[in-house]
């Protein structure tokens, strides 16, 4: 293999950039050309391909983003799509493709296979951390870090005016961030998509704290843990309690600012090693970690076999908010 492209889509992740340059950088060290795609499965469609060379990602490894860009392309969902980013890809010479980004990206590639025989190589970038086949997603550590700064600062807010605050991290589906950052920032209550929402036993719950002395309360709800998110399950509980209570909405804010060491770790290695999987003739599958080693996931097996949360974790975190 001479020349692969490589491609961010999907919403952002803290360390794709550094994933970016490993895959440049590992490639040339291979004798192998690399094509950047600007806005990933749109900007393939419409031929934005821009040469990269080692110097062309030097001093991005500490940027958050992605020098790529990215988009969402209904477009590519058509057959007629597909066929168009194939042309273009075959114009450019491109041989093969590392693709970033979570499980819409990898279901893209999916079909780029079964449709092109177009050779992808899958690298887990998502701050959602739900794709099987790897114990941490790029950006997840930095998603984590970042709430968990928000946490801290709304707690003495929270402490000094006696109020329980309802903050609401990302997490449609999947509740890998509200546990770590409500394990990691002392939350009282932590609420996940994985497991069912009582409103009554949650208001019972800081009811019980407050005869016990704790005049703040932290509450961590994954945005799809309960119709309306934070809010929706303030309003389930607002009768109930006895203090007054707030909402904050993180946010995007998760998704910005530069990756943390272990995400830029991380992005490195697997931007390597997806490089090494694809010239080497593999395809269809997802480089990921597992227990420190570097593993090879099939893309399908990645985006749907279910990836379960923590739940010794999240049983630790009920008895420490105690």
């Amino acid at each position: 293999m001479k020349r692969i492209g490589v491609f961010t889509s999907g919403g952002d992740a803290p360390g794709m950039n550094a994933a970016i340059r490993a895959v440049v950088r590992q490639a040339h060290a291979m004798g192998v050309e690399v094509i950047g795609i600007r806005r990933g499965y749109a900007g393939m469609i419409q031929g934005e391909m821009v040469p990269l060379g080692v110097r062309d990602v030097a001093n991005i490894l500490q940027r958050g983003g992605t020098i790529l860009l990215t988009a969402r392309s209904q477009e590519f969902l058509t057959e007629e799509g597909r066929a168009k980013a194939v042309a273009k890809l075959k114009a450019a010479g491109i041989e093969g493709l590392v693709a970033i980004g979570g499980d819409g990206t990898f279901r893209g590639a999916m079909r780029l296979i079964e449709e092109h025989k177009i050779p992808v190589v899958g690298v887990p970038g998502t701050i959602d951390n739900d794709l099987f086949g790897t114990d941490y997603t790029i950006g997840f550590d930095t998603a984590v870090n970042t709430a968990l700064e928000a946490i801290d600062r709304i707690r003495d807010t929270a402490a000094s005016h006696e109020r329980v605050f309802f903050i609401e991290v990302m997490g449609r589906h999947a509740g890998f961030i509200a546990l770590d950052v409500g394990l990691a920032g002392g939350a009282e209550v932590i609420a996940v998509p994985e497991e069912p929402v009582d409103p009554k036993a949650i208001a019972e719950g800081l009811l019980e704290s407050q005869r016990r002395g704790k005049s703040s309360s932290i509450v961590v709800v994954a945005e799809g843990a309960y119709p309306g998110g934070a809010t929706g399950l303030l309003k389930a509980i607002q009768e109930h309690l006895q203090v007054e209570a707030r909402v904050t909405v993180l946010g995007h804010i998760q998704r910005g600012g530069s990756p943390t060491a272990k995400d830029r770790i991380l992005a490195s290695r697997l931007g390597a090693a997806a490089v090494e999987a694809l010239a080497g003739g593999t395809s269809g599958v997802m480089v990921g970690e597992v227990e420190g080693e570097v593993e090879l996931t099939p893309l399908k097996e990645a985006v749907e076999r279910k990836k379960d949360i923590n739940r010794a974790l999240l049983a630790l975190s009920r008895v420490l908010a105690l």
